[in-house]
């Protein structure tokens, strides 16, 4: 996702998000952030279709599943992979080249928010403050960087 957009000072900023497919490690949570592998989830996911194909194989001749405890199973198996793709971190960059006629220096804006809906209302509003105030808000998820 990529936008441009012309700040009230008349520079052109970009802004770009993209989705991350492993949180960034940040000082407040490096303790943590320390996982073995993906082994215990796979296994989980094995011992879980190995549980299903059991269930399936002694289901008795004449019973009967209503439609509605399928979709119900099928809701619940779908439940923590769409949760896990809908809260994703993403980052969020705000930069410009900066203006050699107004004697402005090239800026860089990093942050990091997680979930797609909410990164699309935060870019939304860094557009919307860039257009207004030449600036990302320094109360936002962004920072500046050196």
């Amino acid at each position: 996702m990529n936008r441009l957009v012309q700040g009230g000072d008349g520079r052109e900023w970009v802004v770009r998000a993209q989705m991350e497919w492993r949180r960034p490690v940040t000082a407040e949570n490096f303790e943590h952030d320390v996982a073995g592998s993906h082994t215990p989830g796979i296994a989980m996911l094995a011992v879980t279709v190995l549980l299903a194909i059991i269930l399936v194989a002694w289901l008795p001749d004449g019973v009967v599943v209503p439609p509605w405890v399928i979709w119900g199973l099928l809701l619940i198996a779908l439940f923590f992979p769409l949760r896990w793709v809908l809260n994703r971190p993403w980052t969020v960059v705000a930069e410009t080249e900066g203006d050699v006629v107004s004697d402005r220096p090239p800026e860089r804006w990093v942050g990091i928010v997680s979930g797609m809906f909410k990164v699309r209302n935060e870019v939304s509003k860094l557009v919307k403050t860039i257009h207004r105030e030449s600036l990302p808000d320094f109360d936002g998820p962004l920072h500046p960087m050196e």
